[in-house]
């Protein structure tokens, strides 16, 4: 890490007057936490504030904004595209939130919580147990809410329950003005047509509109009786023919459809000691992880029965070659498994990326060829949510490929963005947001005038320095 940033006394002073001295952190060695996100890339800031309540994140900013200071939000730290992060060298402002909890306050009625921005999900969810309720963002990560809201994030079980967008009810902004304002955004209605939804906006802007301090977010029965499914499939292509005869069959009580690859699930059988073999022998040709879910009047023999019969006709004719059911989330551990299989195998090249469902199983047909003609080193390990047409279009650099090349892997992350936006209309980011990791393909990708429209959104709403990610047009 480079050397700290050198603060007037006073302006130091000012901070610690706001926030307490213990949470304003100047210490290269004080600091190192708060450098690296959940990727491992790293950022230097050149002091780290702590406030604990809306006031003081208010206060931070307005005294941030008057000495110029550049002030770059931070969550749990779990984003993949640095968003979170410093900018190294610049002797920005990390402003951390995770004292930002207080109370979690349930509505079990109304089934919605009112919550601090810092407050994990893991806590929200342990909170809403309590209650026989839960927070249907499934992620293989422990994220801060605020965080989740700044990514829009969706995970595993989106397919039923939607992102974050459509679980957000409301939230307070304070806004990234020379004099801040706390700003109150929707409310715990459910239904509520009174005013533009502006937290709908705030959804998804990687933390350049502002400082979310606290969200009410809606909450879901937990599931009482579930069934998971992991089958075995020959071909890849007949994944999609399975989802429509699960959805036609089942409905909402689909949950989950999770595609596994070949590569992925080889990777986590042999990298992660604590996983069991699944079907014990061969490694199918593609694998899909299916969950159903229900309350107590959908009896877990009811789901499993009857997801035997659906799948019947599609053992007689091949498609399916081998199941594995579960009443329970136990399967679950082999999709969980994949990431630290893929990290344990060489360097990853990860991409998240999204298109209408009918187009994933071609769609990976036809760039695993176009990578094997411009990036052979790369090992293609794809997984994801195949069920909302979610993909992580994961590549891997064994040691065996000899030295690890940026460019060879940057041509690679070309190929598949170009061709997912410009072959298929579908997304670069599927659900980690828009950070310095992508900023450059959103500029490419983002049509002339709604970058124009963007940036000036973000110019009304965050004029000051702030964050990491500019919406407006380049130079603009």
């Amino acid at each position: 890490m480079t050397a700290p940033m050198t603060l007037p006394p006073e302006t130091l002073a000012a901070f610690e007057a706001l926030v307490g001295p213990s949470n304003v952190l100047t210490a290269p060695g004080d600091m190192a936490t708060y450098a690296e996100d959940g990727r491992g890339t790293r950022g230097e800031p050149g002091l780290v504030v702590r406030p604990g309540s809306s006031e003081e994140v208010r206060a931070v900013l307005a005294l941030a904004f008057a000495r110029g200071l550049r002030v770059v939000p931070q969550g749990a730290r779990t984003g993949l595209v640095a968003a979170g992060l410093a900018q190294s060298g610049e002797g920005q402002l990390l402003l951390s939130l995770e004292r930002l909890k207080g109370t979690i306050a349930i509505d079990p009625v109304n089934r919605s919580v009112t919550l601090g921005a810092g407050t994990l999900l893991s806590e929200l969810n342990a909170a809403a147990e309590e209650h026989g309720l839960f927070f249907p963002i499934d992620l293989g990560a422990d994220p801060s809410i605020g965080g989740m809201i700044g990514a829009n994030t969706g995970g595993a079980r989106l397919l039923r329950y939607g992102d974050l967008r459509k679980n957000l009810m409301g939230l307070e902004l304070v806004t990234a003005e020379k004099t801040p304002r706390i700003l109150q955004l929707g409310s715990a209605l459910w239904k509520n047509n009174a005013a533009l939804c502006l937290q709908g906006l705030v959804a998804g802007s990687s933390g350049a509109l502002g400082v979310v301090t606290s969200a009410t977010l809606a909450l879901s029965p937990k599931p009482v009786n579930t069934v998971t499914a992991l089958l075995a499939l020959p071909h890849p292509e007949v994944a999609l023919d399975i989802l429509a005869r699960m959805e036609d069959a089942f409905g909402t009580l689909l949950t989950a459809f999770e595609g596994i690859s070949r590569p992925a699930l080889s990777a986590a059988i042999r990298h992660v000691p604590s996983l069991r073999d699944p079907f014990g022998g061969e490694v199918p040709g593609y694998c899909v992880l299916l969950e159903l879910s229900g309350g107590r009047a959908v009896a877990a023999e009811w789901l499993e029965e009857t997801l035997a019969e659906t799948l019947e006709p599609l053992f007689e004719d091949g498609r399916i070659a081998d199941t594995r059911i579960d009443r329970g989330t136990a399967l679950w551990a082999v999709r969980h498994a994949v990431p630290e299989g893929l990290r344990r195998s060489g360097k990853v090249v990860a991409c998240d990326i999204a298109m209408k469902r009918g187009d994933v199983m071609r769609f990976r047909t036809e760039i695993a060829e176009r990578l094997a003609a411009i990036a052979p080193q790369l090992e293609l390990h794809d997984f994801g949510h195949i069920g909302d047409g979610g993909l992580h279009c994961n590549c891997v650099w064994p040691e065996s490929a000899g030295p690890y090349d940026p460019a060879v892997a940057e041509a690679a992350r070309a190929a598949i963005f170009t061709s997912v936006v410009e072959d298929y209309t579908g997304s670069f980011s599927a659900e980690h947001g828009v950070g310095p990791a992508n900023y450059a393909w959103y500029e490419r990708f983002t049509p002339p005038d709604v970058l124009a429209l963007s940036g000036a959104l973000q110019a009304l709403i965050a004029p000051m320095p702030f964050g990491r990610v500019d919406f407006g047009p380049p130079g603009g």
